[in-house]
């Protein structure tokens, strides 16, 4: 063996993927490592053999790589389920393709990636969220603490949409709680005796997500059984696609179908199943940008948002921080049995500086800690019960506007900057009037208060 065929030996057989190639009449010249692992063979117990000969769960008719061979034609994204002969269940996704010369087949080859753990493990997740959803305390509207107006805005509109059967997308950063927007609409809504299933988009991978959606049909793929979709499952109820950005195009075009029509297709059906379904999706990133880049279809986008919920960042409604401190104490005071009364005014206002990147599931993280370090005789938070980033703040300088590259600040500092000097001018101009000067901003008093107060401005 020449050294270059050495290298790609051991390239092939150091890839994640299955690599399987037979010749013209489907005998086994090539089966690297990671194949076997698959379907727990040995390579060269299957070279120079038919892969129907060696794989018990495998024949003519079911072989993607047979099929490659007889019908000339390439296979791509193929799902693949049959019986191994250590593993019970095998599944594969195969693409396979015929290797033509002078329009005659020499060969086939076939690449599989596993998917048999992956996709058990995807319908127990799926399983299990909405197990522990049907256990827990549902939440409701009342769950939202706020003393913010743009929040409670948001929370209006959500109260209007949960007596609607009309689609809802919400757009909110990780951590804001869209989740607890959904099940609050549900819970509060007319289909509240209804199932609530929700599924995250981007925990599971699209070749899969199809079939976990709609369902799937006895024979639609070599293996599949038949069995119901989430759509189906939620009949009369709410399903929730959380991160709709992370599913790729085809699948928001059937969606799409689905949410016009009101009727879903099975994979392998040729019947079509009418759904009683509310959809309610969440996005976490921009949906402009999204749509720019490709990664939301806009025809999709607009039929999901007939409601459309936009819940602020944790650092636009600073006036909620104290409030959610306090809400939390209480609740990690039952949970953990302590007895913490309040928090260190000094680590309130370097809470209030922060910008809190991973919103109120951050802040709740930190108190569920630092409730953890304190010693049950102790009834304060302190600055040494959390950790240290958070609370170091670098004294800002707010400098003249000479452009963002000649600043040489920071984006955050430089923004700051900008709405300082803004600030500043109106304050000028409505002669220290907040509400006024509210109004001209279009923010709250109490958010034009507290960034008066950041930027000691009176």
């Amino acid at each position: 063996m020449s050294g270059e065929e050495e290298i790609l030996k051991q390239l092939i057989n150091h890839l994640e993927v299955g690599i399987h190639v037979v010749d013209k009449d489907g005998k086994t010249i090539y089966y690297n490592e990671a194949m076997g692992r698959i379907e727990g063979l040995k390579p060269e117990k299957v070279l120079g053999k038919k892969v129907v000969d060696v794989v018990k769960g495998l024949d003519e008719n079911n072989s993607t790589l047979m099929n490659a061979l007889k019908n000339k034609k390439s296979y791509e994204d193929v799902i693949q389920k049959y019986k191994g002969e250590i593993r019970k269940d095998i599944i594969t996704i195969n693409t396979t393709v015929p290797v033509m010369v002078r329009d005659s087949i020499v060969a086939a080859i076939e690449i599989s990636k596993d998917m048999t753990q992956l996709k058990e493990l995807s319908e127990k997740i799926c399983k299990l969220e909405n197990l522990n959803k049907t256990k827990k305390e549902h939440y409701r509207f009342k769950d939202i603490i706020t003393e913010n107006d743009s929040m409670k805005k948001e929370i209006n509109k959500a109260m209007k949409a949960a007596l609607t059967n009309s689609s809802v997308l919400i757009y909110g950063e990780t951590g804001c709680g869209k989740e607890l927007f959904a099940q609050s609409m549900h819970y509060n809504g007319t289909r509240s005796k209804g199932p609530f299933i929700a599924i995250n988009c981007a925990a599971i991978p699209s070749e899969l997500l199809e079939g976990i959606l709609f369902g799937t049909v006895k024979g639609s793929f070599t293996g599949a059984e038949n069995r119901k979709g989430l759509f189906e499952e939620a009949h009369r109820g709410t399903i929730l696609l959380d991160e709709i950005n992370s599913m790729n195009p085809s699948l928001q075009s059937k969606l799409l179908r689905v949410l016009q029509e009101g009727y879903i297709r099975p994979l392998g059906s040729n019947k079509d199943i009418e759904i009683d379904v509310r959809v309610i999706a969440t996005l976490n990133e921009r949906p402009d940008k999204l749509i720019k880049e490709g990664n939301l279809r806009k025809d999709f986008y607009y039929r999901l948002s007939v409601v459309k919920i936009n819940i602020p960042p944790l650092r636009d409604r600073k006036d909620d921080i104290s409030v959610l401190i306090s809400h939390f104490i209480d609740y990690y005071n039952r949970i953990l049995g302590k007895n913490i009364l309040n928090i260190d005014e000094g680590v309130l206002k370097q809470f209030i500086d922060y910008n809190w990147p991973g919103n109120v599931r951050e802040l709740k993280n930190m108190i569920e800690s630092a409730i953890n370090m304190v010693d049950d005789n102790i009834p304060m938070l302190k600055k040494e019960h959390f950790e240290i980033h958070i609370l170091k703040k670098e004294e800002k300088l707010y400098v003249q506007d000479r452009g963002f590259l000649e600043s040489r600040l920071a984006l955050q500092d430089y923004l700051e900057n900008v709405e300082y000097k803004i600030i500043k001018e109106v304050l000028k101009n409505t002669k220290g009037n907040i509400t006024k000067a509210s109004e001209i901003l279009k923010i709250s008093r109490q958010n034009l208060q507290y960034k008066i107060k950041k930027y000691k401005l009176l």
